[in-house]
């Protein structure tokens, strides 16, 4: 009799976040496949019992490939395991939990989804820059700043990116911010337009490095920014304020 698959969001890494949902079906899991971006305050709190997998990417390296973690999903429940598929943010949401829920739906397996709060949403609020204000953002563009290499051709369209007077939200962005940033600029984004990159979510050592595209690649070099990390591109990243508390506080 086969199992279930859970696919499960984590939220920005703390454990506060973590939806009640989310929290019931990973206290009940016999095996949890996780990657490193729960962070350590979610990852310590995996119940004893359960077979734990690490599918995480480590200095550019994936411990495990993509078809094989989805080829592990798929035995487990064969063999009548609740299997939980956690991940960081939302799965839905660059996640790749879409081909996820297609392979364990082709396997006739059972699957049910539990939302994660994005990172994209609750990293920029964190440190308070809103996503959207009446003043200065009245829409908000998500995009991987990683893009699919095998893709015949782009799918993000720069020039309509560089014209909009919304937020932008980059996920997975670091490796490419120079190259980001200059693209826009060179579709007609002003290059003093004010950008924000917040590391490591809501985890203790969460850092904001601030500049405007035409400065922010020399601001994160200087600062040594790392992945994982949220940036922010828009006249919202004006409203954060450095010298104010967090509005998402660090949990302990």
């Amino acid at each position: 009799m086969n199992g279930k698959v859970y696919l499960v969001g984590s939220g920005p890494g703390s454990e506060g976040l973590l939806t009640q949902r989310g929290r019931e079906v990973i206290d009940r899991a016999d095996v949890v496949l996780f990657d490193q971006l729960p962070g350590e305050d979610i990852l310590s709190t995996l119940p004893a019992r359960a077979e734990k997998i690490d599918c995480g990417k480590y200095g550019g390296k994936h411990t495990l490939e993509q078809d094989d973690i989805e080829a592990l999903m798929v035995d487990r429940a064969k063999k009548g395991n609740l299997v939980v598929r956690l991940k960081g943010g939302d799965p839905f949401l660059f996640g790749r939990g879409g081909e996820e829920l297609e392979t364990v739906r082709a396997a006739g397996i059972p699957v049910e989804m539990v939302p994660g709060i994005s990172s994209a949403l609750a990293v920029p609020a964190s440190v308070g820059i809103p996503l959207t204000h009446r003043k200065y953002a009245s829409q908000v563009t998500v995009l991987t700043g990683n893009e699919d290499p095998t893709k015949a051709e782009p799918a993000l369209d720069w020039e309509l990116l560089a014209k909009s007077r919304g937020t932008i939200v980059i996920l997975m962005g670091v490796a490419n911010l120079g190259k980001i940033a200059g693209v826009l600029v060179k579709n007609g984004k002003s290059s003093a337009t004010p950008v924000a990159i917040i590391e490591r979510g809501l985890r203790k050592d969460r850092r904001v490095t601030a500049g405007t595209l035409a400065t922010i690649a020399g601001e994160a070099k200087k600062a040594g920014v790392k992945p994982p990390a949220v940036i922010v591109i828009g006249d919202v990243v004006n409203l954060y304020d450095p010298s104010q508390p967090d509005l998402i506080p660090f949990e302990g």
